[in-house]
């Protein structure tokens, strides 16, 4: 088992995560409050985008993400790190902020 550091930016949080853990799982353990809610991959609430550093998801887990965004972000429920990691916590991928920014002029109608 291989333990790699995890660090929050924009934050002085930082966790300890082995290989074989979820991100989201060692916050949870660590009392990191790290945004959560379906813990599937599904809802995105825990969406990082990933500034350094490597993490296995399998698009099948990570299924709230495209292959391409897979690559630049980490659902912290499904990703597991295989590198030590720099995250920025609350970073949404392309598809989700295009639907939220949709959304939100179709409200305005």
């Amino acid at each position: 088992m291989t333990e790699y550091t995890v660090e929050f930016v924009g934050t002085d949080e930082t966790v300890t995560v082995s290989d074989k853990q979820t991100i989201l799982s060692r916050c949870i353990e660590e009392g990191i409050a790290q945004e959560y809610s379906c813990r599937v991959g599904m809802c995105l609430a825990c969406s990082a985008e990933i500034i350094e550093g490597e993490v296995e998801q399998t698009v099948v887990a990570a299924r709230g993400l495209t292959e391409e965004e897979a690559e630049s972000y980490a659902l912290t429920c499904m990703a597991r790190p295989l590198s030590d990691l720099k995250l920025d916590r609350g970073k949404y991928p392309p598809s989700i902020e295009n639907e939220t920014t949709s959304d939100a002029a179709s409200a305005d109608d």
